[in-house]
């Protein structure tokens, strides 16, 4: 028989969509996914936890993690920063996640350039897809992760929603570099 591992869901409307999110019993944030894109949240914990059977409860034992990420969308930017996240996966993607976490509010940074942070400068598609597998979004700022040449690629919760979350945190770094309309932590 297989350990039965609970998440406690809630869920948050946001001017961008309504969002899940799900929290373990000591309140680490495990999962923030678009209510449209929920079947996806469910195939990473599945994959996440395998081996576990994950029973979600719905509820709002979430000690103050969806007030958080309200308060980040009504403009208080750093309210998601300090957030506990645990979350399964490989080595390597919770490394790749843990440098997200360090990319700062309101700039941007290449694939590329995340690759060279992560120690690993040719794994350029392997931080793409760690990327992509990342089940905390926002508070994991995925969408922070842009193409080289400053385009916006790949999100799971799509490419309206990225530039809506890039602009909506862009008024936190005025002074930052602009590349093709977005800002860059660092030049290349």
């Amino acid at each position: 028989m297989s350990e039965i591992f609970e998440l406690w869901l809630d869920r948050i409307r946001t001017p961008i969509g309504e969002m899940v999110v799900a929290a373990d019993r000591d309140g680490n944030l495990r999962a923030a996914e678009w209510t449209d894109h929920e079947e996806r949240m469910h195939r990473l914990l599945g994959v996440h936890y395998r081996g576990r059977e994950v029973r979600l409860i719905s509820g709002r034992r979430l000690n103050g993690l969806t007030d958080a990420i309200g308060r980040y969308f009504r403009g208080e930017l750093e309210a998601i920063a300090g957030l506990p996240v645990e979350t399964s996966g490989t080595p390597f993607q919770r490394q790749v996640w843990r440098a997200l976490r360090e990319i700062p509010c309101g700039r941007t940074l290449s694939y590329a350039r995340l690759a060279e942070r992560v120690g690993r400068p040719a794994a350029i598609r392997a931080v793409g897809s760690a990327n992509g597998s990342n089940p905390v979004g926002v508070v994991v700022p995925c969408h922070r992760v842009i193409g080289s040449d400053g385009s916006l690629t790949g999100y799971a919760g799509g490419i309206e929603r990225k530039r809506w979350l890039l602009e909506h945190e862009q008024k936190a770094n005025p002074g930052g570099v602009r590349t093709s309309g977005w800002l860059f932590s660092e030049k290349k």
